[in-house]
């Protein structure tokens, strides 16, 4: 069933079970006040109807204003005035349809209940003897009668009528106090409707962002665990090892270090999934060792150039991000050149941001999709989505002189 379905079935069966309860109640306990006639029992049913009708117009068009307004955003304090405001409203709404639609008819509830009032009004008058006399003129001249003070006091509080000055029948005027009855009854009702209402869309936003935080915590899971396994290239593990066996009898010296710049790149492949961010000082120690083990195999076709704005060391930064654009630079960049090339790594604070650059030689390529190529790429992007939102952009370029360009813009923290 669909969510609009589920919706007015829970209008209809809501504000049903309300009017029905109402009916069993008179009927059990204020029958003989209430539906003591055939006539008033229909006319009482009819106005049942017409203000279930109402109540389910008015809380709908409510419900469409507030989806209008975007209710749910904002600080705790415009939700809750906002939602306020639109119990009032609709509280004189429902109350000026419902006396709309009960007016249609030719004859109503209270139109039977006031001539049975009125018939009633006329029998006191025989009981209490001045049917024929001019006792409704008390009220006008304000003679001391205690006979006819005593019958227009009684007519008039058991039944509301009363004769004029013209010997007419009147009925005392209850407007304001019918107007003030029906909006505060409705605004009762109104609110009700608007706390299960508001409570609903609490419970489900609640739900969905849990549902979400546990999406979001799964991507998060498989985008490390692709970014671990593309960091642990076998190629260059392989390419690693077979510089190292070659240094071991020339120069052991370096050869031990060599090996220890690639157990630093190891650890931190297996580390990264533990943590969500690094301090920029501590990628730059990995994407250093990854640098020196990579100009063992380039030799001189690969110069290095570091541009670090020291008080930039402490920013957080996605761990292996940086030594992810620094191998797709070498990759796709220097080692397709023939006489090699460079790498440039600059770090600076621009505008509030942390500006972080990875520039290298090369001709960017693009794939049939219509995207860059390299995993590394992807893996930069997603990554940055997913911690900082909308507040971080990766950007890659081609630069004059055959360069290329990989750029991440993050929020500044310190």
């Amino acid at each position: 069933m669909s969510r609009q379905k589920k919706y007015w079935l829970c209008q209809i069966i809501g504000w049903g079970f309300l009017y029905l309860m109402s009916y069993l109640y008179v009927a059990n306990f204020l029958k003989d006040s209430f539906i003591n006639t055939e006539s008033k029992k229909f006319y009482f049913n009819v106005t049942l109807i017409i203000t279930f009708v109402g109540s389910i117009v008015s809380t709908h068009l409510l419900r469409l204003v507030l989806k209008k307004l975007k209710w749910q955003t904002g600080s705790p304090v415009k939700i809750i005035i906002t939602l306020l405001v639109g119990v009032i409203v609709a509280s004189f709404f429902n109350y000026y349809l419902d006396s709309f639609l009960i007016k249609i008819p030719s004859k109503n509830y209270t139109d039977v209940v006031n001539a049975e009032k009125k018939e009633k009004a006329i029998e006191l008058e025989k009981e209490l003897g001045v049917n024929d006399t001019d006792y409704y003129l008390y009220e006008n001249e304000k003679k001391l009668d205690s006979v006819k003070y005593s019958a227009v006091s009684k007519i008039k509080k058991n039944t509301g009528w009363y004769r004029n000055k013209k010997n007419e029948w009147e009925i005392v005027n209850t407007k304001n106090e019918r107007l003030f009855g029906g909006i505060f009854n409705n605004f009762f009702l109104i609110a009700l409707w608007v706390l299960v209402y508001a409570m609903y869309h609490y419970i489900r936003q609640n739900r969905n962002n849990q549902i979400d935080k546990l999406k979001l915590e799964a991507v998060v899971k498989s985008l490390e665990l692709k970014t671990i396994k593309s960091h642990i290239n076998p190629h260059f593990i392989f390419n690693a090892l077979n510089s190292i066996r070659a240094l071991v009898d020339e120069n052991p010296a370096r050869a031990r270090t060599a090996i220890t710049e690639l157990s630093n790149i190891l650890r931190s492949s297996l580390q990264a999934e533990k943590q969500e961010t690094v301090s920029l000082e501590q990628e730059l120690d990995i994407v250093k060792d990854y640098l020196a083990l990579e100009q063992m195999r380039f030799e001189e076709r690969l110069q290095v150039e570091l541009k670090i704005d020291e008080e930039t060391l402490v920013e957080p930064v996605p761990p292996m991000m940086l030594q992810t654009l620094v191998e797709n630079a070498i990759k796709h960049g220097i080692s397709k050149q023939e006489a090699g090339g460079k790498v440039i790594i600059t770090s600076k604070y621009v505008n509030n941001t942390h500006e972080l650059k990875v520039i290298n030689s090369g001709e960017l390529t693009i794939s049939k999709k219509g995207s860059e190529s390299g995993f590394g790429i992807k893996s930069t992007q997603d990554r940055l989505n997913l911690l900082f939102q909308e507040h971080a952009r990766f950007e890659i370029k081609q630069l004059p002189n055959n360069m290329v360009e990989s750029k991440i813009i993050m929020p500044k923290t310190f």
